[in-house]
């Protein structure tokens, strides 16, 4: 299996499990918490269709990647992904993010600029910032944050099998839009991630990404489910649509967390015209 190092943990590399596919222009696709880069399996196959080259990556502690028991913020995540981009040598890409995935492409963003990047999409994704504070009280009480680490902390899969209730919104779309099965498999890939990263990257859910999307300069494309339960709309999609200039916000009627799933038939053809258009502010590499 490919992987690329990304530093290391006393004697152990801590690498990165990436797969690489395809040809044409190149399409990053970072997942969410607590998945791998396969959860990306029914974008994959339609970009490839497309004629995109389309790579995924396993963040660390998820996947096939190693577990280290440091580096859980995303600073370190967006270094992680520069140095997929770099080892690859990746030119005029687009990099997409799905949950926890759209923290690392604005925080990417933010710190590296957009040399390279032609467009980015956001989906069901965590910026802005959900933390509610002075200067922004319309998030969540870190109460909430400190809950779900103590849930996690307690027994992770118990944890795991509520949180897929409302990942996939089962009480209303199993077995119309998402099986048991595939629910089963979700929660098999998170029973499988590092111990360490199911708790640390909890708190990195409300890191303050306001500033890294006022940065980003490239076309946007923002997809969110008005039913999200994990992350609402109201505090990150529509909030995140209006921080990016230009940004195209697609509101997926009825949609839950992970819409790319059980939304599959929406996410993709928007994914695919998105990243077929003509770029008027193509970055040059």
């Amino acid at each position: 299996m490919p992987y690329i190092t990304v530093g290391k943990e006393n004697s152990a590399n801590i690498d990165l499990y990436y797969e690489d596919h395809g040809s044409g222009k190149p399409v990053v696709l970072i997942h969410g918490y607590p998945l791998s880069g396969a959860s990306w399996e029914k974008q994959t196959a339609v970009l490839l269709a497309a004629g995109h080259r389309v790579i995924t990556y396993d963040r660390r502690g998820f996947g096939n990647s190693s577990q280290p028991t440091t580096g859980y913020n995303y600073d370190t995540f967006a270094e992680d992904l520069h140095q997929v981009l770099t080892k690859l040598k990746l030119r005029d890409f687009a990099l997409v993010g799905f949950s926890m995935g759209g923290g690392e492409v604005a925080r990417y963003l933010g710190k590296h600029g957009s040399k390279g990047v032609s467009k980015a999409v956001f989906i069901s994704s965590v910026p802005p910032f959900l933390l509610k504070t002075p200067d922004n009280p319309e998030g969540v009480d870190q109460s909430v944050f400190d809950g779900i680490q103590k849930a996690v902390l307690a027994d992770r899969y118990a944890f795991f099998t509520d949180f897929f209730k409302n990942f996939y919104n089962t009480d209303v779309l199993l077995g119309k839009r998402v099986s048991e099965q595939a629910v089963q498999a979700s929660w098999n890939v998170a029973a499988g991630c590092s111990a360490t990263a199911s708790v640390a990257c909890v708190p990195t859910w409300h890191e303050d990404f306001r500033n890294d999307l006022t940065r980003v300069d490239v076309p946007t494309l923002v997809m969110h489910g008005d039913a999200d339960r994990i992350l609402p709309i109201s505090a990150s999609g529509n909030r995140t649509a209006k921080l990016i200039k230009g940004a195209q916000l697609l509101v997926v009627k009825d949609g839950p967390h992970c819409i790319t799933w059980t939304h599959s038939d929406e996410v993709n053809p928007a994914l695919v015209n998105f990243l077929g258009q003509a770029s008027n502010t193509q970055a040059v590499a």
